[in-house]
């Protein structure tokens, strides 16, 4: 049967330098081994699946998946979704705010200057990483331990360890070795001044024995925000640049309101539309 596709390419202005995600619109109906299946075709780090909401103050449920499992909660989805459910029709029950429900629970998204936001959702597991994994994390990453400034659990769902190094020049040197089961963020600061705060790179684990790079990543972004902000490491609103060793121009805008909520936004830009055959 044919259902609304669209592929979108989020934290970008500018078609194909962001991170695309495939969107099924009005998937109702379909089981998981389908969605599982067809996330597996595609071959992008995430597909969503838009159904109707469960919840009464959703607009829309979304369920994620990479191409090899489910996730709770992805941040460049989530806006990539709520861009395509719009541009498909889509109206919210609140003028202003769109609510997504996905396994992470409910999570307002918003339009401001930069484009869509959404609110980041409280952390699963923070707190400091035991020195064992600290090591191997080093190794993974091919640096030394004295070369990580600081690092702690960022988990909002896909697991994030989130490791902070001098510079945004190290980040960018770093050639990883293999994660296995880890979800590794890198951040390091650019000079101040710089139109960007921070360079970020996000190694994950593909859920199917092997292991790659995201090219901009919302969740990261959220969750390092959070964390640096919270520490006094970065001050609100900034720009996250992501993705430059892969040949992107990912920018993710990172702010925090009065209440002490981070927001996480960036343009979205639909590069397919059609439909699909499920």
């Amino acid at each position: 049967m044919p259902r609304q596709f669209a592929q979108v390419d989020v934290f970008t202005d500018l078609a194909y330098r962001g991170n695309p995600v495939a969107v099924v619109l009005g998937a109702d109906g379909l089981a998981d081994d389908d969605m599982q299946r067809f996330a597996h075709w595609t071959n992008l780090s995430e597909t969503t699946f838009v159904l109707a909401p469960r919840d009464a103050g959703a607009d829309y449920r979304v369920r994620i998946f990479t191409t090899g499992r489910e996730l709770p909660f992805a941040g460049h989805p989530t806006l990539g979704t709520c861009h395509a459910w719009l541009e498909a029709g889509g109206t919210p029950r609140r003028a202003g705010e769109i609510v997504q429900e996905c396994g992470a629970g409910l999570v307002p998204v918003r339009q401001g200057s930069a484009g869509l936001a959404f609110a980041a959702p409280p952390l699963l597991r923070d707190g400091p990483v035991d020195e064992p994994l600290a090591r191997h994390i080093a190794d993974v990453l091919h640096i030394g331990r004295d070369d990580i400034v600081d690092l702690q659990w960022a988990d909002n769902g896909p697991g994030w360890v989130a490791v902070l190094l001098a510079s945004a020049d190290a980040v960018l040197a770093v050639r990883p070795g293999d994660v296995g089961d880890l979800d590794i963020g890198i951040a390091g600061p650019y000079p101040a001044g710089s139109p960007e705060a921070l360079e970020v790179r996000a190694l994950f684990s593909k859920g199917d024995g092997t292991s790659g790079e995201d090219p901009v990543t919302g969740s990261l972004n959220a969750s390092l925000g959070q964390w640096l902000i919270s520490a006094g490491r970065v001050s609100a609103p900034y720009v996250a640049s992501q993705g430059t060793v892969l040949g992107r121009r990912g920018r993710v805008h990172v702010s925090r309101d009065d209440d002490g909520q981070v927001w996480v936004g960036g343009g979205t830009v639909t590069c397919i539309s059609g439909t699909v055959a499920l």
